[in-house]
């Protein structure tokens, strides 16, 4: 796991790759849960008997917006970005679903760092991000992905709050 501090230390990563995170099984009991949250119940992820006949994936399959969900899952798993008052997910550009995730398959998350900015003391991170499946030559998806990160010896004078025990 890669340990950032500050800007600079996160800076020195550009172009790089951040790491690998473990795989994870995507259950049915995990669509299904999803499915539920969303009140997406189309049949392609939750009948897995319609799904056996009538998918051309012979199963069913998670839903994109599941798979994409995972990354703050992954991504804890890859970097621990330390000394920040506030992490924001600012959004998502570019982002392609490449490839079905049929139940049971396992996915990972690979992580480089596109770009990072300094934004007056907020850092934009821009991170190329490519969700594998197991034994599969396609990605499910890629994409970037933004974060702005607040780091704390960045913020104390220009937030009032960073000196007043907001952070941990």
């Amino acid at each position: 796991m890669v340990i950032i501090r500050s800007h600079e230390e996160f800076e020195s990563y550009l172009n790089k790759e951040l790491g690998v995170s473990s795989w994870h099984t995507i259950t049915q009991e995990q669509i299904n849960n999803f499915a539920d949250a969303t009140l997406d119940h189309q049949w392609i992820h939750t009948d897995p008997e319609r799904a056996r006949k009538c998918s051309p994936f012979k199963a069913t399959i998670a839903h994109g917006y599941l798979v994409l969900s995972l990354l703050p899952f992954f991504w804890k798993q890859i970097v621990d970005v330390q000394n920040i008052l506030m992490e924001v997910n600012y959004g998502l550009e570019q982002l392609k679903f490449a490839q079905a995730v049929v139940v049971n398959s396992e996915v990972r998350c690979r992580v480089t760092l596109r770009s990072i900015i300094n934004l007056r003391n907020i850092t934009k991170a821009t991170l190329f991000i490519q969700l594998e499946i197991k034994d599969q030559l396609k990605p499910a998806f890629t994409g970037n992905v933004l974060f702005l990160y607040h780091f704390i010896n960045d913020m104390v004078s220009t937030i009032p709050s960073a000196g007043n025990g907001c952070h941990q």
